[in-house]
């Protein structure tokens, strides 16, 4: 999932770790959701989002081609 978590931490001058702290994650997950090699869970991605106090949407990209069970 494309996210803009890379720019929020460079906007408030975060590195990997001290996020993964304040969330209660290791860096190396906040590195893989940056180089979108894991999609995190939905609890994850909310408190990314209210860690730097923006709706969900201003953090994580949505991407409408992705196939979902409905569109059969």
């Amino acid at each position: 999932m494309k996210n803009k978590i890379r720019i929020f931490r460079a906007m408030h001058d975060l590195t990997q770790e001290h996020l993964a702290d304040a969330i209660g994650v290791n860096r190396q997950t906040i590195l893989a959701i940056e180089k979108e090699r894991y999609v995190p869970s939905l609890d994850l991605a909310f408190k990314i989002s209210r860690y730097f106090g923006v709706n969900i949407e201003e953090v994580f990209i949505f991407e409408e081609n992705v196939p979902t069970f409905a569109s059969k």
